[in-house]
């Protein structure tokens, strides 16, 4: 992360996504506008940039304000920016004079002038320039000139109560530590030197680091007994924490902080530490003698002990993989298949993600109401299928990624037997479940029914479903079996082979994008399998009906391509004038089928192939290289068919997959 503190030596910012603000405490409110930021920047290829204030803008503005403390230094709101993934972040001195512009002053000089943002992240309260008399409606009109876009957050909202620095700092100030870690989101920390006290607490069997914080105006939590955690050159302790005025002793006017870290005897004088304070245990008191306070040490390590153990029992374990579902004006998909998401696994934790390809409708408030444990990926503008998940997706570290239709419905527990799989045979990269029809429960789905294969010319086809023509599943597929695609409706991959394969080719747009990742892992040496005991339903048609035009643009136009970037080049002089009798019959049929639309999406889907060449050629070269790097083995190619499905089919007659000899 890059830290600039003079605002006249700034880099020019590339497509830069900013934000403004004090952030004290970088609490979860502010982490909703931070995390916009950085997604935002990612989808474009831009730069996260933080300008925030230092000192904090009410100790200039109202430098008589005795009750403004502070919940973070500088350090440590920098070191949270940081955690967060902040590419930039810009410490902007805050003077009178500063305070003094008028709004649009500000907006013209200091942000477009030092900034030139592409896009301006703000809080839905955000105000600005002298007196604060400038708000978002300001931004909006600088929006209409083109000059950046506005991106609005809406009011943060925890257990319906409005999160604000403010009531962190009371919560911290009468010692209600946990809710005041609830809103933040992160334990509260306080951070500062080790000095030398009176050696007292040796003495009494609990040796003590005493703290010294030297920003006076840091809020310092209420006076009593903590359960806490340390962090010694980056190692972490156990421990409890004192802060008072030590009433047994001497009743000092100032206040004490000591910590005593469990199980410790390292020398740490002078060394900066840092406390995450995690539970309030009791209040201060004042014994009749130090007999009387031993005896409570050690009742407060008991307590101290027990708390930091039930805190982490109740931590929850990193999720291993990750639901993600792309959408795009499909509030009603939601409403009916995301409930039946939160079952999809009794062993295996995971997490879910709704991509959100700018829906206009009420997809995303949806989400955010009634599935607020749901993350959720707003993209700036539909992307597709393809794109829209690698930008959705560029950020998840899980050991898995499921990809799933919004029109799905699972069953319960379907990731189970899927993750089973990879925990069996390290070599298997993708896997998808049996998908069957929604609205038939007896029949296969056409996208993907018990997994793919390919033909010599290119042509997909499925276990339980050839062309148009699908099986009933009368239980033929239930064992596991390795195909040579997996459905984009269900499938599950790794995440690191994934993102090291390129991620879909947004190229594609949609439609066969998933045939043309799999084949990378095909190439790579991955095994690609359906897993028969795991079963999901899909409605089919969700996002475009099987019938539009558009449809047979996008699978003729892509089939080209997926053949062009994986077939052997050799192949290639042969096959693609091949596939353009092929398709220029199938063009044919449809004439005669009288769906002219769909013989004029033929014509167009090889005009834009085409056209494209030169480029598909290079994504071609650009991935053959990212398969050398990541293979782990040689080139798997079971699952594709030497012979033609489509003379199988239209010439012999073969209409069920189990008739077919490979």
């Amino acid at each position: 992360m890059n830290i600039y503190r003079n605002i006249k030596a700034l880099p020019p910012f590339k497509n830069a996504v900013i934000t403004i603000g004090s952030f004290d405490g970088v609490h979860t409110g502010h982490q909703k506008i931070l995390l916009r930021v950085k997604a935002l920047a990612d989808e474009i290829n831009g730069e996260s940039v933080v300008i925030t204030f230092y000192p904090h803008p009410r100790n200039v503005v109202d430098p008589g304000d005795q009750e403004m403390y502070i919940l973070n230094t500088l350090d440590e709101k920098i070191a949270q920016l940081k955690s967060l993934g902040i590419n930039n972040v810009v410490i902007v001195p805050f003077t009178f004079e500063f305070s003094r512009q008028s709004p649009r002053e500000y907006i013209e000089n200091f942000i477009i002038g030092n900034f030139n943002p592409r896009y301006i992240v703000i809080g839905y309260d955000h105000k600005f320039g002298l007196n604060r008399t400038g708000d978002i409606s300001l931004f909006r009109e600088y929006e209409k000139t083109g000059k950046f876009a506005v991106v609005e957050i809406p009011r943060q909202e925890i257990e319906e109560i409005g999160v604000s620095s403010t009531k962190i700092r009371k919560a911290l100030q009468s010692g209600n530590i946990e809710e005041a870690n609830l809103f933040l989101n992160h334990p509260y920390i306080l951070s500062g030197k080790v000095i030398h006290g009176d050696k007292l607490g040796s003495k009494l069997g609990y040796p003590t680091a005493n703290l010294y914080i030297s920003e006076k105006e840091k809020l310092i939590p209420g006076e009593g007994v903590y359960a806490v955690q340390t962090e010694v050159d980056t190692e972490v302790f156990d421990g409890m924490m004192y802060i008072g005025k030590r009433p047994t002793i001497n009743d000092q006017a100032g206040m004490n902080i000591e910590i005593n870290i469990f199980d410790f005897n390292q020398n740490i004088y002078d060394k900066i530490i840092k406390i995450q304070i995690l539970k309030f245990l009791r209040t201060d008191i004042k014994f009749d003698n130090l007999d009387d306070l031993k005896d409570q040490l050690r009742v407060d390590e008991k307590n101290a002990i027990i708390a930091l153990d039930e805190i982490k029992k109740i931590d929850k374990p990193n999720p291993k993989i990750t639901i993600a579902i792309l959408n795009f004006n499909g509030s009603e998909l939601l409403e009916s298949y995301l409930p039946m998401m939160e079952y999809s696994s009794g062993t295996y934790e995971f997490e879910i993600l709704v991509i959100d390809n700018k829906s206009d409708d009420l997809s995303v408030d949806f989400v955010k109401e009634w599935y607020p444990e749901v993350k959720l990926a707003e993209l700036s503008k539909n992307y597709g299928f393809a794109e829209g998940y690698n930008k959705g997706l560029k950020d998840i570290e899980t050991e898995y990624i499921a990809i799933i239709n919004s029109d799905v419905m699972v069953t319960e527990n379907w990731l189970d037997p899927i993750l089973l799989a990879f925990e069996q045979d390290k070599n298997i990269g993708v896997v998808q479940p049996l998908i069957l029809s929604l609205e038939d429960k007896a029949k296969f789905e056409y996208a993907g029914a018990a997994g793919g294969y390919l033909d010599m010319f290119g042509y997909p086809f499925c276990r339980g479903r050839i062309f148009n023509k699908i099986e009933s599943n009368n239980g033929q597929y239930d064992h596991d079996a390795e195909i040579f695609w997996a459905s984009g409706a269900a499938l599950v991959c790794k995440t690191k082979a994934f993102k090291a394969l390129g991620g879909f080719d947004g190229g594609f747009f949609a439609h066969q994008e998933e045939i043309d990742l799999c084949w990378r892992f095909k190439q790579a040496g991955y095994k690609i399998k359906c897993v028969g005991s795991s079963k999901v339903y899909h409605v089919g048609g969700g996002t475009l009906d099987y019938n539009d035009p558009r449809k047979d643009f996008l699978n003729f136009r892509n089939n080209l391509y997926l053949l062009t970037k994986n077939e052997n080049l050799i192949n290639l002089v042969w096959l693609i004038p091949s596939k353009l009798i092929l398709d220029g019959i199938a063009g044919i049929k449809f004439l005669l089928e009288g769906k002219p639309m769909a013989m004029a999406a033929v014509i167009k889907a090889h005009l834009s192939f085409y056209i494209h060449l030169p480029l598909v050629m290079e994504r071609r070269n650009k991935e053959q290289m990212l398969i050398y790097r990541n293979k782990i083995n040689k080139p798997n190619m079971k699952g594709k068919y030497t012979g033609s499905i489509v003379w199988k089919y239209f010439v012999e007659g073969l209409e069920k997959f189990s008739d077919l000899k490979f």
